[in-house]
């Protein structure tokens, strides 16, 4: 399993993430900006905000985190199968 190691927010409601198996990627997040519990997110400095929370989620405050792992699927194109290779279901030989 991967774990998130930094994250840095960007313009445009971007975040730079990198992961300990060296995976380094952008994740766009503008289409959640107004939604919701997102709606923080006006504040541009609430976004800029994030932080690599305890447990490894990207955090903003304790009501808003988001599973580093989604991030890890969207940068790379890999599935949760790839990542967690025991979700996989097994076929018949």
């Amino acid at each position: 399993m991967v774990k998130l190691i930094s994250v840095t927010a960007q313009d445009g409601y971007n975040l730079q993430l990198e992961y300990d198996d060296g995976v380094v990627g952008s994740a766009d997040l503008s289409s959640f900006v107004g939604k919701g519990v997102f709606t923080v997110w006006k504040d541009a400095a609430v976004f800029d905000a994030v932080t690599v929370g305890p447990h490894g989620q990207l955090r903003w405050t304790k009501e808003l985190e988001l599973c580093a792992d989604a991030m890890y699927l969207q940068i790379t194109g890999k599935s949760a199968e790839d990542l967690f290779p025991s979700l996989r279901v097994p076929t018949d030989a």
